[in-house]
C-alpha cells in the first residue's frame, strides 16, 4: 500500500470515528434503504414501458459538455445528451462509449488511463460509476437511492473517487457534501459537511499530490437558497480541504465569484472561472504567489445564480504537461495554449439516435351541461353510522348511507343563500351539527343546527374567521379554531387567533391555546387534542381544567410525516394519517411523547387504507373509522384489531409492517352532478380587428357573435349576419382576441379552507384578460372547491384548473410523495385524479426511475405530467426523453446548441419558461419593476390591495439591461418556437393578471412577433393542456372566452394590458369595473380594501 493510500484510508477511518458515520447515518433507515433499493432495481431505466419514437441527432456542436483528457494527452472524453464519447485530441468523428436511455455524464479518465469514472442514473438515480476506457464493464461505485451523487474526480493514485452528494430537507433545493469512495465501492466517507440544507457545494477535485481536495461553495449570507443573487458581490468561493487535518480554507473569492477549481498536474496553478460584469471568464491562480490571471474570455455564462447540483460550469481539464487546457464553450471544445493564450477549436461530429417517449397529452372535455362534483370536504359520519354530513358547493348536506351505498338525495341542512358553510361536525348523540360560516362582508361565525335541518343559531359573540368546530362528549361545549384574516380575506376581527371553547348555551368564547389545528375531544370533557405542525408534527393534549396549573399541555404522539390525528370517542385508539394513508394504534397518555408511524415497533400499528384519505373520523362506538377521498367515503372496522390471538408473531420487515392492512375498507360514492353555469342571450362584437389565433388569420373590421357560452360566428363585417336580438358591442379601433390561458399560475383560492365569495386575485386576473389558469401547485381541497363553485357560477373567476398539491420529492409532511414502484406512482396519480385533476406536478422526485414511474402511471390514467424544472439541465433533458408533458420553468443555460435543438424539435414536450422567475440571472419580473411604475398601473392598483402592491413595486432595484437573463431565456424560447416546439406563457403568480402580459412582452423581447407572443398565451397553452378543441382561438363552436383590447395588439404587443372587456364562458364583464354587462347587469360587491 502506498503512503498516499495509507494516509487516505487513515483519514477515512478517523472521519468516520469522529463524526460517527455509520451505514445509516445519512439514510432514512437502513432497512428502508435496502427495501427501496431492491424495489428500484426492479424497474429498468433503460427499458421503461411507454410509447417511443426515435430522434435522429447529427451535430457538430453541443450544450454544457463536460470534457476530460487521457493521461497520455491523445484522447478526449466528453458527454453529450446523456451519452459518453471519445475523440482524438486533433478532433474528428466521436466514438460512442455509452448510448442508451439511461443518462451518463461527467466522464473522467483514471490516472492510468485504463478506466473512466462517470455519473449514471442506470440503476435508478444518479450515482458514481466506473467503466473500462473502451466503454465496457460498467459498474456502480456508489448505490444511493435518495442522497444521490455526481461529479466524480479521481485521487492521484487511482484508488479513490470524490463526488458531490446531494442532501434535501423540507425543501427540494438541497445542499451538497463532498464524499469519498473507494473505486471498488462501499458506503463512502464524508469529507465536507454541509453547513445548512439549502446552500450548494460541489465540483470537487484532488490536488496533484493528493493532499487537498478543492471544491466550490455558495458562500452568500444566510441558510436559505435565493434566486437572482448578485454575482457582482460574489456568490461562490473556492475552498480547499486538507485531508490530513480536515482543515478548510478559502482559496479564491471576491467579485464575480469563483467556481470550477481545476488544479494543474504540476501543482503550480489552479484554473477556475469567475465573472467580469455579467460575463464568465477563465482565470489562472498561481498557488505560490496568489496572482490571478485572465486566460480566456467569453465563456458561456456559468450557473452561479441557479441551483446547480451537477456543477456550476462543465468540467475542464489540463493537458498532461500543464501547458494548456481543454474546455467547452460556445457549443465547441476548445484547446488553450497557456503561454500564448491562444485557443483552437477541436472539431467533433456526433451522429446518433435517441429513443424518446411520446409526451403525455390528452384532450379534456370542459364543454358540459352538467359536471361531476368531486370535492366533498369534511365528510363526517353520524354516531350511529347511518348518515354523513359534508360540505359541498359552499353548503352543508346530509345524506343517508348503508352497506356502501348512498340512499336518496342529499339534503341541505339550512336554506340560507347569503353565506358559505363549511366544517360540519355531529354532536355525540347525533342530534346536532356544528359548523362554520363565511361571508366576505360580515365575516364568519360558529353555528349549530338540528341534524334534521331548520334554523341555526350562532355560538360566537363576534365576527371572525372560524374553522374546525367540534362538540365535547357531553354536547355542552364546542371547541374551534380562530385564524387571522388578511390577504384574500378581510383582516379585521383577526386578533387573538388560537383554539377556543364556547358553551353552547350563550357562553363566552375562551382562548385555550394560541397554537394548534384540528382541535377535538376524546372520551373526556376536560381535555382536547390538537395537531401542532413543526419539524415533527405532534398530537398535543391540552387540559381544560382550570383548577390544575401543572401539565396543562403535553405532547403525546409525533410522526415525521403525520398530517392528521384523531382520538377515538372512547379514548382507546388513535387514528392518524401519514403519507396520504390512514393508520390506527392503541391510545395511551403518558408524560413523554411517543414516536409513532407506519413502521413503529413500540406500539402495534395497523394500516386501514390502501387508498389515500383525509378527514378522519370515528363512529360513536369507536369500532368503525371513516375517511374520504374526493367523492368517496371509506369505512373500516377496528373491532378486534388489537386483541390477543393464539397466532405466533412473525418477523416482518418495516415494509411488510407498514403494508399489513386489515380487510379492504367499504367504499361509498357520494358524488353527484351539478348544473354548469351558462348565460343566455347573444352578444356581437362588431368593428374590431379579430385576432383569431387560427394560424395567422387576422380579420380587419371583423365580427364575433356569441350565443350563450359558444362562438356562433366569426368573420368580416358585412359577411356575417348579426342577430337582431344580439347585444351589440362596438369595438371599432380595438382588437378582439381569445382570453389568456395562464399555463403556470399560482395564487390562493382559499384560506384555511375558507373560499372567498369574491377573490380579488381572480378579479384582478379577469380584469387583465386571464380567463383560464392552470396552477401546478396549490392546496388540493381549497382549489377544487373553488373550481367547482366557479363552474356552477357561484363565484366569479377564470376557469380554474390545477395539479393540486405537488408530488414532492423532498421531506415535508403532507407533500412528500414517496415512490419506489409503479404501484406507488399509481397511488398518487389516483388520489389526485379523485379530487378532479387532469394534470399532476412531479416536483423534483430525486431518482430517474421515480420520474419514469410517474409518467407510466399517468399515461395509464390519461393524466398530464408537468414537472418542476428546478434549474437542472441534465434532469430536464431526461424529462424530455421520458415523455413529460411540459418543462416548467426556464432552461438554466443562457444558450442552447444544435444537440438540444434537434432533440427537442423531435419531441412533443412543450416549454413553459416562466420568464418572470427565470433562472440564471436577474429574473424577468425585476425588469418590469425597474422600468415601469407598476404601482401606478390603473387596472392593477384597482384590484390589488396597496399593502401588497406598493411595498414590492415602489422602491425597486436597478441593473444594466444585459444583466436581465430573461432576455436570453426569451431568445431560446423563440429559437425553440421556430423549430416547432410549443412554447407557453405562464405568469407564475408574480403579479396578478399583469404577469401574463409581462410574459408576452418578454417573448417579444426575445424576438417573437406580436402574434407569436399572443399564441404562447392562448392557443399554445390550450394545446398543451388538451383544451385546444374548446379554447385558445376564436372559432365557431368553441367556448366564448374573449378579450377586447384598446388598440391594435397585433402590431404593438405592449398594448395587451389595455383590456376593455373580458368575456369568460359567454359572460361579459366591463374590465375596468368588473361588473357584468351585455345581457346582464350584475354589479360586484366592494372588496374589503375598497373605500
Amino acid at each position: 500500500m502506498s503512503k498516499f493510500t495509507s494516509r487516505i484510508s487513515s483519514l477515512a477511518l478517523s472521519i468516520a470515528l469522529v463524526l460517527g458515520i455509520s451505514h445509516h447515518a445519512f439514510a432514512e433507515d437502513s432497512a428502508t434503504k435496502a427495501t427501496n433499493k431492491a424495489q428500484a432495481e426492479k424497474w429498468s431505466v433503460n427499458n421503461p414501458p411507454g410509447k417511443f419514437t426515435t430522434a435522429k441527432i447529427d451535430v457538430r456542436q453541443g450544450t454544457w459538455m463536460n470534457v476530460d483528457i487521457s493521461p497520455d494527452g491523445k484522447t478526449l472524453v466528453f458527454d453529450l445528451l446523456g451519452d459518453i464519447y471519445t475523440l482524438p485530441i486533433e478532433g474528428g468523428e466521436a466514438t460512442a462509449l455509452m448510448t442508451d436511455i439511461a443518462w451518463q455524464m461527467q466522464p473522467r479518465f483514471s490516472p492510468d488511463g485504463q478506466h473512466i469514472a462517470f455519473t449514471s442514473d442506470e440503476d435508478g438515480g444518479d450515482n458514481l460509476w466506473i467503466m473500462n476506457a473502451d466503454g465496457s464493464a460498467g459498474k456502480a461505485v456508489s448505490s444511493e437511492t435518495f442522497r444521490l451523487l455526481n461529479s466524480p474526480a479521481w485521487s492521484p493514485d487511482g484508488n479513490y473517487l470524490v463526488g458531490r452528494k446531494h442532501f434535501t430537507g423540507s425543501r427540494s433545493l438541497g445542499a451538497g457534501e463532498v464524499w469519498m469512495y473507494h473505486k471498488t465501492g462501499g458506503n463512502g466517507v464524508m469529507l465536507t459537511k454541509r453547513p445548512n440544507e439549502q446552500k450548494d457545494l460541489g465540483e470537487p477535485a484532488f490536488s496533484h499530490d493528493g493532499k487537498y481536495v478543492y471544491f466550490s461553495q455558495d458562500a452568500t449570507p444566510g441558510k436559505t437558497f435565493h434566486y437572482s443573487k448578485d454575482s457582482e458581490k460574489g456568490i461562490y468561493k473556492i475552498k480547499r480541504l486538507e485531508l490530513a487535518t480536515g482543515e478548510i480554507k478559502v482559496v479564491v473569492s471576491g467579485k464575480g465569484g469563483a467556481i470550477r477549481p481545476v488544479p494543474s498536474p504540476d501543482g503550480k496553478y489552479l484554473a477556475y472561472i469567475s465573472r467580469d460584469d455579467f460575463q464568465s471568464n477563465l482565470y489562472l491562480y498561481d498557488l505560490k504567489s496568489g496572482k490571478e490571471s485572465l486566460i480566456f474570455e467569453n465563456l458561456d455564462r456559468d450557473m452561479q445564480e441557479t441551483w446547480a447540483i451537477h456543477g456550476v460550469y462543465p468540467n475542464m481539464a489540463w493537458l498532461p504537461n500543464s501547458e494548456g487546457m481543454v474546455f467547452w464553450s460556445g457549443g465547441q471544445i476548445h484547446k488553450l495554449d497557456l503561454e500564448s493564450k491562444k485557443t483552437t477549436v477541436i472539431p467533433f461530429h456526433v451522429k446518433t439516435e435517441k429513443k424518446i417517449q411520446t409526451a403525455l397529452r390528452f384532450q379534456q372535455d370542459i364543454d358540459q351541461d352538467n359536471f361531476d362534483v368531486k370535492m366533498l370536504r369534511d365528510v363526517e359520519i353520524s354516531p350511529d353510522g347511518r348518515k354523513v354530513v359534508y360540505e359541498s358547493m359552499g353548503h352543508i348536506y346530509l345524506r343517508t348511507i348503508a352497506d356502501g351505498k348512498a340512499k336518496g338525495k342529499a339534503k341541505r341542512l339550512t336554506k340560507q343563500k347569503s353565506h358559505f358553510e363549511l366544517n360540519p361536525s355531529f354532536s355525540r348523540d347525533g342530534k346536532y351539527v356544528v359548523y362554520s360560516t363565511w361571508d366576505d362582508n360580515k365575516l364568519g361565525e360558529i353555528r349549530m343546527v338540528s341534524a334534521r335541518g331548520g334554523k341555526s343559531r350562532v355560538l360566537t359573540d363576534e365576527p371572525g374567521k372560524y374553522v374546525e368546530p367540534s362538540f365535547s362528549p357531553d354536547g355542552k361545549s364546542v371547541v374551534y379554531r380562530k385564524v387571522s384574516g388578511g390577504y384574500i380575506t378581510d383582516p379585521t376581527w383577526g386578533l387573538n387567533p388560537g383554539i377556543y371553547t364556547v358553551n353552547v348555551k350563550n357562553g363566552t368564547p375562551k382562548l385555550v391555546t394560541e397554537s394548534g389545528e384540528l382541535p377535538h375531544f376524546g372520551a373526556k370533557n376536560d381535555r382536547i387534542y390538537v395537531l401542532r405542525n413543526g419539524e415533527t408534527p405532534q398530537l398535543v393534549k391540552i387540559s381544560l381544567d382550570n383548577s390544575s396549573t401543572a401539565d396543562k399541555e403535553q405532547a403525546l404522539y409525533q410522526g415525521k410525516f403525520a398530517t392528521e390525528y384523531k382520538v377515538s370517542p372512547d379514548g382507546k385508539y388513535l387514528a392518524f394519517a401519514e403519507r396520504f394513508k390512514v393508520f390506527v394504534t392503541p391510545f395511551v397518555e403518558r408524560g413523554q411523547v411517543i414516536d409513532i408511524g407506519p413502521s413503529s415497533k413500540n406500539l402495534p400499528v395497523k394500516k386501514l387504507s390502501v387508498r389515500a384519505g383525509e378527514s378522519i373520523n370515528w363512529n360513536g362506538q369507536s369500532n368503525e373509522l371513516y375517511w374520504s377521498l374526493g367523492p368517496d367515503l371509506y369505512q373500516a372496522s377496528v373491532a378486534g384489531l388489537f386483541d390477543i390471538t393464539t397466532e405466533a408473531p412473525s418477523a416482518k420487515t418495516d415494509k411488510q409492517a407498514s403494508d399489513s392492512s386489515t380487510q379492504a375498507p367499504l367504499k361509498t360514492y357520494l358524488g353527484y352532478k351539478e348544473k354548469a353555469d351558462k348565460p343566455s342571450g347573444r352578444v356581437a362584437f362588431v368593428g374590431g380587428k379579430v385576432i383569431t389565433m387560427e394560424g395567422e388569420q387576422v380579420i380587419e373590421n371583423g365580427v364575433v357573435v356569441v350565443e350563450g357560452n359558444k362562438i356562433i360566428a366569426v368573420g368580416q363585417q358585412g359577411q356575417v349576419t348579426i342577430p337582431s336580438n344580439a347585444k351589440v358591442i362596438d369595438v371599432t379601433g380595438k382588437s378582439i382576441m381569445p382570453g389568456l390561458i395562464d399555463a403556470h399560475a399560482h395564487g390562493p383560492q382559499g384560506s384555511n379552507e375558507i373560499i372567498p365569495q369574491q377573490n380579488w386575485k381572480n378579479y384582478a386576473g379577469l380584469a387583465l384578460g386571464v380567463t383560464t389558469i392552470h396552477d401546478p401547485s396549490n392546496d388540493t381541497t381549497e382549489f377544487f372547491a373553488a373550481s367547482e363553485l366557479q363552474k356552477a357560477g357561484d363565484i366569479v373567476g377564470p376557469r380554474l384548473f390545477s395539479t393540486g398539491s405537488i408530488l414532492y420529492g423532498a421531506t415535508a409532511a403532507g407533500y412528500t410523495s414517496h415512490v419506489d414502484s409503479l404501484d406507488d406512482a399509481k397511488f398518487h396519480i389516483e388520489r389526485l385524479k379523485k379530487a378532479g385533476v387532469f394534470s399532476v406536478k412531479s416536483y423534483n422526485q430525486p431518482r430517474r426511475n421515480q420520474r419514469q414511474q410517474m409518467i407510466q402511471a399517468a399515461r395509464e390514467a390519461e393524466i398530464l405530467v408537468v414537472p418542476e424544472g428546478g434549474s437542472l439541465l441534465q434532469h430536464n433533458l431526461t424529462m424530455l426523453v421520458d415523455g413529460h408533458t411540459t418543462l416548467e420553468h426556464s432552461i438554466s443555460t443562457a444558450k442552447i446548441y444544435d444537440d438540444i435543438k434537434q432533440l427537442w424539435s423531435q419531441s412533443e414536450m412543450a416549454y413553459t419558461p416562466t420568464m418572470g422567475v427565470a433562472y440564471g440571472g436577474i429574473s424577468g419580473e425585476h425588469f418590469w419593476y425597474d422600468t415601469t411604475d407598476v404601482w401606478l398601473h390603473p387596472r392593477l392598483s384597482k384590484y390589488v390591495p396597496s399593502e401588497f402592491l406598493d411595498p414590492r413595486s415602489m422602491r425597486r432595484s436597478k441593473a444594466p439591461h444585459h444583466h436581465y437573463n430573461h432576455i436570453n431565456v426569451a431568445k431560446v424560447a423563440k429559437e425553440l418556437n421556430d423549430l416547432g416546439v410549443v412554447v407557453n406563457a405562464g405568469g407564475h403568480g408574480q403579479r396578478e393578471g399583469l404577469a401574463m402580459h409581462w410574459e408576452m412582452w418578454m417573448m417579444a423581447q426575445g424576438g417573437m412577433s406580436p402574434l407569436d407572443a399572443i399564441r404562447t398565451a392562448t392557443m399554445s397553452s390550450a394545446h398543451t393542456l388538451g383544451l385546444d378543441s374548446q379554447l385558445g382561438s376564436l372559432k365557431v363552436g368553441k367556448l366564448a372566452d374573449i378579450l377586447v383590447i384598446d388598440g391594435d395588439v397585433s402590431e404593438n404587443i405592449r398594448l395587451s394590458d389595455k383590456v376593455v372587456y373580458t368575456m369568460v364562458n359567454g359572460r361579459l364583464y366591463n374590465a375596468e369595473t368588473m361588473n357584468e354587462v351585455g345581457n346582464y347587469d350584475n354589479k360586484r360587491e366592494k372588496f374589503y380594501f375598497e373605500k
